[in-house]
């Protein structure tokens, strides 16, 4: 009976939540369309706008699910409230646990779900839009085309002008430390790459050496390095936090920490990432609680309502402790969990209230 009554629910409040998803993302989606029909330019065009916003939307519909959970089961279990069905299967001799208990499954469903979606459906979609519409808008000016970005390998700081999707830099400046930290020597080269075994091809070099007898000057037409520097590392450093997957995060994380880096931005986004994921599964345990006070007899917009006032203080605070501990340079883990931690106390204390 139990596996049954697990299963009805389970269908009640995905359907539920499905149907607020496509909702969030319809909006959503209309939004970013908006805001990107302002930068069209060269060949990104409304047809590309178009296809941008379609490859967002899982990423955006990771982001939601904590809130379209929250609100869609609100709506399926206040339903079966409504109707009294749910006083049925307490009548019945299901107690608030095992209710409970059949919620977390459907949770745990939707956790399983989300995982997947942020970590290997989200991030490339996203990743592919992003460097699409770069391409798109910079097509007719290849000296616009890649990013700049510095990364660093010990005591060597490199500095790449454009990084383009094949891995050719342009031009590059090396930095190279003492064991002091002062500068020992500085480098350009007038184009760069990374071959297929992740060597570092340097064409004309010119370094200029440092020494306590005076400077010295080497060039050369071609100068072959190693660093511990491959295309994957250099790519994930070219990519925002959101267009990261997880394991993306951690890797970099590592790289960072290893070259005494401060991590804090992406160590932020993969504990908010871990944190809203184990959120979701919350969230119709939560609904539950509110269900059974005086949600039982309201209608579809006052659960609504709650819904959107939970879901956007949830959205709110966890972006507000995202940010200022950045800034603040708070644990990156104690603010990523805190909305979460504070979410799961408040479903506990409503449910013992039901007792």
């Amino acid at each position: 009976m139990n596996g049954i009554l697990s299963q009805y629910m389970l269908r009640t409040i995905l359907a539920a939540t499905a149907m607020v998803l496509v909702v969030l993302l319809a909006l959503a989606g209309l939004f970013e369309f908006i805001a990107e029909l302002d930068d069209t330019q060269g060949d990104y065009q409304t047809p590309r706008v178009i296809l941008y916003t379609l490859l967002r939307l899982p990423q955006l519909a990771f982001e939601m699910l904590p809130v379209a959970a929250l609100i869609g089961s609100l709506l399926g279990l206040g339903g079966l409230a409504a109707s009294s069905e749910i006083v049925v299967m307490r009548s019945a001799g299901l107690s608030v646990n095992q209710l409970a208990g059949m919620v977390a499954v459907t949770g745990f469903a939707l956790l399983v779900f989300t995982g997947l979606l942020g970590e290997f459906i989200g991030p490339p979609l996203d990743y592919y839009a992003r460097n699409m519409r770069l391409e798109a808008r910079y097509e007719q000016d290849d000296d616009r085309l890649g990013n700049e970005t510095w990364v660093r390998d010990g005591p060597v700081i490199l500095h790449l002008e454009r990084v383009s999707s094949e891995f050719e830099f342009g031009s590059i400046y090396l930095f190279l430390l003492d064991e002091h930290n002062g500068l020992a020597s500085i480098a350009r080269a007038e184009n760069s790459g990374i071959d297929d075994d992740d060597r570092w091809i340097l064409e004309n070099l010119r370094e200029t050496r440092f020494r306590d007898d005076g400077v010295q000057v080497v060039e050369s037409s071609v100068a072959v390095e190693s660093f511990d520097i491959d295309a994957e590392v250099l790519g994930i450093s070219l990519v925002k936090p959101q267009s990261l997957s997880g394991r993306g995060l951690m890797s970099y994380v590592a790289y960072l920490k290893r070259n005494s880096l401060d991590s804090r931005r992406y160590e932020t986004e993969l504990w908010y990432r871990v944190a809203r994921t184990a959120t979701v599964m919350i969230m119709p345990i939560l609904a539950l609680a509110f269900v059974f006070g005086p949600l039982r007899t309201g209608g579809a917009g006052a659960r609504l309502m709650i819904g959107v006032v939970i879901g956007l203080a949830y959205y709110l605070a966890s972006e507000m402790l995202a940010n200022s501990g950045q800034v603040f340079n708070f644990e990156p883990a104690v603010i990523a969990w805190l909305p979460s931690v504070t979410l799961a106390i408040v479903t506990v204390f409503a449910l013992h209230r039901v007792r």
